[in-house]
């Protein structure tokens, strides 16, 4: 039998570690933290299943028109079909044992940091497997063989993590490979690193309103750039994920992809999409033998690419 890990966390309210209102706070606790932590989770689509390993998106292609001519009989055309098929990943989990001679000593409340950490764990990698899926779509080809529907793109920068004029340029070539491919321009979202973000929002042409900028120099904030709204996140994928291990996506590894050299993604909504299968959920269990609580916060989803034209990458190279 192994031995537990153990984290020194507060006692509350001179409870004892199987109080029941413990883990009743406990769970809002963590819902609020990854729900004030994510910023992928409302910019995708998201769709719950009750039970199986994975869910079919149908893809349907377009339709075309043509002149008729006077006396043909008129037979109709076939509409191409396909589907995507989004499986759902390995059961993601964020867990801390709390012993009792711990948290009998402890004199001060940490209970809520502990809580807190395990929600942002989950968040960020909900994030990350986002944003790997979303370089999946960018680098996939179409789903369907009509003409007009595109395959995702990747633009070729050198300077576009240190020359912010470059860059703007770059997000405004996003912005018309997603006209092309007859993108919405509601939805349109683009994910930067802090360090990227904040060259836009030093840059004269993006801020100044002399130059119909949005943005503010004193606020370090810009909001928008050819339409496409900004978003910060220190987990822009940078490397080249392999593997199967937590940022792979588990043992079928899912979210592998060679995110080296990138610099920003580009996506609407429609671009990836997350099938849930278990909801954030967290479960408490007082463990006599090792006299502690076990706590762990999991939930089972799975992430795929839907709409590859919906996607662009900005690399260096």
């Amino acid at each position: 039998m192994s031995n537990a890990t153990i984290s020194d966390i507060g006692k509350v309210n001179n409870a004892s570690t199987a109080d029941a209102l413990f883990l009743k706070q406990f769970s809002g606790e963590v819902l609020t933290s990854f729900e004030q932590t994510t910023v992928t989770g409302d910019k995708h689509m998201i769709r719950t299943i009750a039970s199986g390993k994975s869910a079919q998106f149908p893809v349907m292609g377009r339709s075309s028109a043509a002149y008729h001519t006077p006396g043909n009989e008129i037979v109709g055309t076939a509409l191409n079909h396909n589907e995507k098929v989004i499986t759902i990943n390995d059961l993601l989990i964020s867990n801390h044992f709390i012993a009792n001679i711990q948290e009998a000593k402890n004199h001060y409340d940490i209970r809520s940091v502990y809580s807190s950490e395990m929600g942002r764990a989950l968040a960020f990698q909900m994030d990350k497997h986002v944003l790997q899926t979303m370089l999946q779509a960018a680098a996939g080809t179409a789903n369907v063989g009509d003409s007009g529907y595109e395959a995702g793109t990747i633009i070729t920068d050198s300077d576009a993590n240190t020359n912010a004029a470059s860059l703007i340029g770059s997000i405004f070539d996003a912005a018309e490979a997603l006209d092309d491919g007859y993108v919405p321009s509601e939805g349109r979202f683009c994910y930067l690193k802090p360090e990227q973000y904040y060259l836009l929002a030093n840059a004269t042409n993006a801020v100044n309103v002399d130059f119909s900028g949005r943005g503010s120099i004193a606020e370090g904030t810009i909001p928008q750039l050819a339409g496409i709204n900004l978003i910060k996140t220190p987990h822009l994928p940078t490397g080249n994920i392999t593997g199967t291990g937590t940022d792979a996506g588990g043992a079928g590894g899912a979210q592998v992809v060679n995110a080296s050299n990138t610099v920003a993604i580009i996506a609407h909504t429609s671009a990836v999409g997350t099938v849930k299968l278990m909801d954030l959920a967290v479960e408490s269990e007082y463990d006599i033998r090792r006299q502690g609580t076990l706590m762990v916060a999991k939930y089972a989803m799975g992430h795929g690419a839907l709409r590859p034209e919906a996607a662009v990458q900005i690399q260096t190279a």
